[in-house]
């Protein structure tokens, strides 16, 4: 059987984006890094399978009926009665600036396990897609590492975006370390230029690159992307949009460039690894002209 298709693995959030500078109404939006960029990859066209856990309350069947809308292949995903869905309430200012106001976990331990985990999806994929949203957590740890171990042995294309939250970790040295860790087991790998200089405590680039990550990608908003192969470079200028919301455009940015490794392969010289970059490029500018993270 030809394998088509990109597995996600992550945590579904909701964000409630205020509508009014009384901070009492909100639309409710999915959101999520992984979600995006799942939903991304449907958008182009190609098989998208999620994996999370989901509860069986009003939020997790709004969720569920979202992502079945954007076609997302949620059977392998895992449900429980007293899962509920991570929220993010997004408020304005006065100036009417959108501002992060709170993160809402009612069940912080509920995660899809290692023992829940289905090899199926992996089975049927060309890329194994993971984030560092849910890194922080012991049980979606070892879930992540069972999934990496599932997606070497159906020797899988692995991507991995760093995706940097602090306020999730015990410390920034927990987060360094344990980002890191996973970036060596990446053939793929994104990252913000801010998240470069947390990751080598602004040693830079080259520091970096002594880990010989296969395909590495560094965002820049609007001053465009970096790629970098073995020992070339390539760099993408950024497109001026007038931006309205940036929120996802780093995951636009990442669903666009695996949508090129699924249907393409490996770019086989610079020519196609900058045809690539600017494909994402593009993604990712036109995503901030539209509210919300899809």
């Amino acid at each position: 059987m030809k394998k088509q298709g990109i597995t996600s693995l992550g945590e579904v959030i909701v964000d409630f984006i205020a509508t009014d500078s009384s901070n009492t109404a909100f639309q409710r939006l999915l959101g999520g890094a992984t979600v995006n960029v799942a939903v991304g990859v449907s958008r182009h066209g190609i098989p998208s399978y999620y994996l999370c856990k989901l509860g069986r309350d009003e939020t997790s069947t709004f969720v569920e009926g979202e992502l079945k809308k954007e076609k997302i292949d949620l059977s392998f995903s895992s449900y429980h009665s007293d899962k509920r869905i991570c929220s993010v309430y997004i408020h304005l200012n006065q100036h009417g600036e959108r501002y992060f106001h709170a993160y809402v976990n009612e069940t912080p331990d509920e995660w899809i396990t290692s023992e829940e985990l289905d090899k199926k999806p992996f089975m049927n994929s060309k890329i194994f897609y993971f984030g560092s949203g849910t890194l922080f957590h012991p049980i979606a740890r070892k879930t992540t590492e069972q999934a990496l171990q599932y997606a070497k042995e159906e020797k899988l294309l692995k991507a991995f975006d760093t995706n940097i939250r602090l306020k999730r970790w015990e410390s920034e040295n927990q987060c360094r370390e344990t980002i890191l860790s996973f970036v060596k087991q990446a053939d793929i790998v994104k990252m913000t230029e801010d998240e470069l200089h947390f990751l080598t405590e602004n040693k830079g680039l080259e520091h970096l690159t002594k880990m010989e990550i296969p395909f590495l990608f560094i965002t820049k908003g609007k001053d465009g992307a970096y790629a970098i192969h073995d020992n070339t470079m390539v760099h993408v200028p950024g497109i001026p949009v007038k931006a309205v919301d940036t929120t996802g455009a780093g995951d636009a940015f990442m669903a666009a460039l695996l949508s090129c490794f699924h249907d393409r392969g490996i770019p086989k010289n610079e020519a196609e690894l900058m045809d690539y970059t600017e494909f994402a490029n593009k993604a990712g500018a036109r995503s901030a002209t539209k509210l919300g993270a899809l």
